[in-house]
């Protein structure tokens, strides 16, 4: 009894549980379950499975008939494997960018199709040869054809020019500065009816400023001479209302006509160098030719040239008169000679000088070309940089074919 007691107290304090010791016969733990393969949400572990019939899908199987038979061991259809095997025979069987093109090129027939260029290439941006060809003829035409509005401008300056050259010089005739002048110098003829110079300046200005003014015919109706008659007879009165009526109109299409001339100016001035100048040559050659035209006739036949002038503007019977009416003695034959002659010398004269001003010298010329080709390349500086664009990707393509 006593000999027990002590291996009881030493069971007391042993512990409740004690493992077996560990031999080599002895099964290994378990370790957790962390196999990947039983997790079908993870893809891309799905190359770590054995392959089965039953898991093929149907993108391998129509895959299948393409590729080669799949050895045993090869990855499943869909995996990660698979997609690397169908990029690598996508790949393979991709021709080259240019395969198509030198295969034609050295067997010496046309491509059959165009082939995309790399993007970097200037084959991209350059267009065949026979465009190119075309885009230079067309801009070598659009640079030879001048602008309508110009020459339209230009033709009606040069067909104004000699109408208000005229119009003006009749507005220097019916002055009383003219008229001074006239009954002032030597061989004016007299009149043998008792006007004297004096009589003659105080009422042919009476007439000559009721040509002017805007006065009904009470301005000459009115007028009586020394004795108390009458001045001008009804009839006189008509003509010069009749006359009036011309020249009226005459200075208005005048003052119409140096307007339309000063907006062709400013027109011509901003749109066509040199367009003034050629307008202006064009308007004296013709203002020439009409008056040394007019001047002919006239010194042929004065009688029949008056007679046709009158005619043009008043009615017959309304502008012949008697030796003995005052219109007569105060405007004899002699006036109107002088009138003509001074009207067609103020006309050549501006016509000759605006025809030497005018003259397109050399310098004038050169001045003028070498104005339109400033103009011409500030305006069409991007069809010069498209130009150039197009040498500078000509000179690379050659380059690069070489």
């Amino acid at each position: 009894m006593q000999t027990r007691e002590p291996a009881a107290r030493n069971r007391r304090w042993m512990p409740t549980e004690v493992k077996p010791a560990v031999s080599d016969k002895s099964p290994k733990p378990q370790e957790p379950d962390t196999d990947v393969h039983e997790d079908p949400n993870e893809p891309a572990f799905d190359w770590m499975k054995p392959k089965t019939s039953s898991d093929a899908s149907p993108a391998a199987s129509a895959a299948a008939p393409a590729s080669a038979p799949a050895a045993p061991g090869t990855a499943q259809p869909g995996s990660r494997a698979d997609r690397k095997a169908a990029e690598a025979a996508d790949a393979d069987t991709e021709p080259p960018l240019f395969a198509d093109t030198l295969a034609n090129a050295s067997s010496g027939k046309q491509p059959s199709h165009y082939s995309e260029p790399l993007p970097t290439s200037a084959l991209q941006v350059r267009p065949p040869e026979d465009e190119v060809a075309r885009r230079n003829a067309e801009r070598e035409q659009a640079a030879k054809v001048k602008p309508v509005g110009p020459r339209i401008f230009q033709v009606l300056l040069a067909v104004f020019y000699p109408v208000i050259l005229l119009v003006l010089a009749v507005r220097a005739v019916t002055s009383p500065l003219f008229l001074w002048v006239e009954y002032n110098r030597p061989g004016f003829p007299g009149d043998g009816y008792g006007f004297n110079t004096d009589d003659r300046m105080t009422y042919g200005s009476y007439a000559v400023d009721y040509l002017s003014n805007w006065a009904g015919p009470r301005y000459l109706g009115g007028l009586v001479n020394q004795d108390g008659a009458k001045l001008f007879k009804d009839s006189e009165v008509a003509h010069m209302a009749d006359v009036k009526m011309v020249i009226l109109s005459s200075f208005g299409a005048g003052v119409l006509l140096i307007i339309l001339s000063i907006i062709a100016i400013v027109y011509l001035r901003k749109r066509s160098n040199g367009g003034i100048r050629r307008g202006l040559f064009a308007g004296s050659i013709v203002t020439l030719v009409i008056i040394i035209g007019l001047a002919v006739l006239a010194a042929l036949s004065w009688q029949q040239f008056f007679t046709e002038f009158h005619r043009i503007f008043f009615a017959n019977g309304t502008w012949t008169f008697s030796l003995e009416d005052t219109l007569i003695r105060l405007f004899p034959g002699q006036f109107w000679v002088d009138a003509g002659i001074v009207i067609g010398a103020l006309v050549f004269i501006a016509a000759t000088l605006t025809f030497i001003f005018t003259w397109p010298t050399k310098r004038r010329r050169g001045i003028a070309a070498s104005q339109a080709d400033s103009d011409d390349q500030d305006s069409d500086g991007s069809a010069d940089v498209t130009a150039d664009d197009d040498d500078a990707v000509s000179k690379e393509t050659t380059s690069s074919k070489r």
